[in-house]
């Protein structure tokens, strides 16, 4: 345990008491004054759509386009309208069964194979990694239709099993690419010893490098949780029972043709974006120390 020691001055004060007597502040350095002027327009700029969101569901329709940006009065109508007239329930459920099987599915593949591609010497290793990176480079869209064929040949269209099918396999190579870099920075020394003591390499995998890598695994976690809960392409092409279909692509229903009903959808959209924060505000420590794990050495 460390302490941090407050060098005196002359008067036998230390130096912040001394300040605080005689009313002078310490000056932030140029460096932290210029990122601070930088970053709090970016922050007022990522925060505007939301603060916007917010504000329109609260809005009554006959002033969503006009007064001012502020409203004069609030009404949370919308709500309970977005709530029941899109069956809310039914598609956020949906919505968090098929996020939550696709994280853990990802997570299963990831972190077995990228401690494969990390620490193991097999055959061919060098070629199917590069293989796997392949994949990220093809975009979602040119792939719908082989997608939708092979669906429709082994069954799996319009049920959640092929849609979840498709998340895993699609997202599972970038998920393996975080965690092979992840675990590249451990050290090959703990899983030597781990085989000198005879354990095998999957106890060596679950004892030992599965709990270093719970900032690995958080940033893992929150860029999958993201990913699939805001999906909607796939989802929307792959499921035609309604029942069926997970949140967003039911919010995109609310838009008419010649009117939007502009309350009740950024309502259903605010409703929409909680469990999103609240896995991010669990998470967001591990999540930071994975970002930047390996920056400094």
């Amino acid at each position: 345990m460390t302490a941090t020691l407050q060098a005196p001055t002359t008067s036998g004060a230390t130096a912040p008491e001394k300040r605080k007597r005689t009313g002078t502040r310490r000056r932030l350095p140029f460096g932290k004054t210029f990122a601070t002027f930088i970053l709090v327009p970016i922050c007022g700029l990522m925060v505007f759509p939301f603060v916007w969101l917010l504000l329109t569901s609260l809005r009554p329709q006959n002033t969503v386009f006009s007064g001012p940006f502020f409203p004069e009065s609030l009404t949370g109508a919308a709500y309970p309208k977005a709530w029941t007239s899109i069956e809310f329930p039914l598609h956020f459920w949906n919505s968090l069964w098929i996020t939550s099987v696709t994280v853990a599915g990802v997570l299963v593949f990831a972190t077995l194979s990228g401690y494969a591609f990390a620490k193991l010497d097999f055959p061919f290793k060098n070629t199917l990694y590069l293989l796997l990176l392949t994949t990220l480079m093809m975009p979602s869209t040119a792939l719908i239709i082989p997608l939708y064929l092979q669906l429709k040949n082994l069954g799996l269209l319009d049920t959640q099993s092929g849609l979840l099918v498709l998340y895993i396999s699609g997202s599972a190579p970038f998920s393996m690419f975080l965690m092979r870099a992840f675990f590249q920075t451990l050290p090959d020394e703990l899983v030597e010893a781990a085989r000198v003591d005879g354990s095998s390499e999957l106890t060596i995998f679950l004892r030992v490098i599965l709990p270093l890598a719970r900032p690995g695994i958080a940033t893992v976690v929150i860029f999958q949780f993201l990913q699939t809960w805001n999906e909607f392409l796939m989802a929307n092409t792959v499921l035609q029972d309604t029942d069926k279909l997970p949140l967003q692509p039911v919010l995109f229903s609310l838009t008419g043709q010649y009117s939007t009903d502009w309350p009740t959808l950024t309502a259903g959209l605010t409703l929409s974006i909680i469990p999103v924060v609240v896995v991010y505000v669990r998470m967001q420590n591990q999540f930071v120390a994975g970002m930047t794990l390996g920056a400094v050495k």
